[in-house]
């Protein structure tokens, strides 16, 4: 049994008013290639297939025309919801779209139920299991591990030791409180370890094919993966190698996991230096300017329309940052306007002051810190 794992493809994207829908048909496409190449039985795609709950009508003509390209090349799609999806209209059509060779689990259905899609190869069978993303409070539950537990529980994933199970999932999943290295581009906030999912929930499972981390990287010694994003979504990634894994189950206890890379129609990254030097026939010449850019400038005068001037020469400028006034360390300028991310305390203080129109007063300012600790520590 030979697939493809995938996720996070956020289709409809849009980066400082960059569309990105020609780059992720680019990507799709190129994904669809591999699969041909590796002559793969199916294609695990683990969460976050649209950007938003509510996706553009383009990002949804361009979802289709995927799906029914590997529809036609008698690929099997098994696909589950991640947090940035609705998952009822992920579900849409779920009994219908299984005749064609293509299983979606958006919600579960009571008490947790997920899915399994049973398959056959030399070797047996393979059960494919999908756990989409959930709140906890949707199941009753305190913490992600703990609704996790639950719900496998509720389920046959560790009956009949002899079979091969896939598991396809959309959760923070740590290692030993490990957690997985994240990108800018990740907008969910962990508070005091509530969302993470401990890897030693999975260890009947072959594979377990996540979704939700941006960059490509396993989880512990185990056959626990994010494959990452097929495109870079963010400058933290830019020194990133996107992927697909290609996993190949032989018997019992016998996974190979590769990796094929990723080439985008544009490239992201950074460059830094003078005005002047940058539009420099010899500089722009030495590189490609349609790149996603980041651009960071060191002269100390004032500019006049410096986004402007550079977008004659790079069109594609996502980010502009002055570096005027700054003390310059080995490497990377900051921009005094960006914000620093605010502490989970100091988000619960705002929360606070806007539901009951006034600051917290000292007695409640140490439960909450007292309480943020205690979770921590769990």
């Amino acid at each position: 049994m030979k697939f493809i794992h995938t996720g996070d493809l956020h289709i409809g994207k849009t980066i400082n008013d960059f569309n990105l829908l020609k780059d992720q048909k680019f990507i799709l496409d190129q994904m669809i290639k591999i699969a041909k190449e590796e002559k793969v039985d199916a294609f695990v795609i683990a969460g976050d297939i649209y950007d938003r709950s509510i996706p553009s009508a383009e990002a949804v003509v361009l979802l289709d025309e995927f799906l029914s390209t590997l529809q036609k090349e008698d690929i099997k799609v098994f696909m589950i919801s991640g947090n940035h999806d609705s998952p009822e209209r992920i579900s849409f059509g779920k009994k219908i779209l299984e005749k064609q060779g293509l299983f979606i689990q958006g919600i579960y259905e009571e008490p947790a139920i997920m899915n399994e899609v049973i398959c056959k190869d030399e070797f047996g069978q393979v059960s494919f299991f999908f756990m989409p993303f959930v709140k906890p409070a949707v199941l009753n539950c305190k913490t992600s591990d703990e609704m996790i537990k639950f719900i496998l529980e509720h389920n046959c994933t560790t009956r009949e030791t002899d079979i091969r199970k896939v598991l396809i999932s959309h959760f923070f999943v740590t290692n030993n409180g490990k957690e997985p290295e994240l990108s800018d581009s990740e907008t969910t906030i962990h508070v005091g370890g509530l969302d993470n999912v401990e890897a030693s929930n999975f260890k009947d499972f072959d594979y377990v094919a996540l979704g939700h981390i941006h960059k490509p990287q396993q989880i512990g010694e185990g056959p626990i993966y994010y494959a990452g994003s097929p495109l870079k979504f963010s400058f933290s990634e830019v020194n990133q190698c996107k992927s697909v894994n290609i996993v190949e189950l032989r018997k019992k206890g016998e996974v190979i996991v590769k990796k094929r890379e990723l080439i985008p129609l544009h490239e992201m990254r950074k460059i830094k230096g003078l005005l002047d030097d940058l539009i420099k026939p010899e500089i722009t010449l030495s590189q490609n300017c349609n790149d996603y850019l980041q651009i960071t400038l060191i002269n100390e005068e004032e500019l006049l329309d410096p986004i402007g001037v550079l977008r004659n020469e790079y069109p594609n400028v996502m980010q502009l940052l002055l570096a005027k006034n700054e003390s310059v360390l080995e490497g990377d300028y900051q921009n005094k306007i960006l914000k620093r991310s605010k502490s989970p305390y100091e988000l619960f203080e705002d929360f606070y002051e806007i539901v009951r129109d006034k600051p917290m007063d000292d007695k409640r300012r140490s439960q909450v810190m007292e309480a943020m600790k205690e979770a921590e520590e769990r």
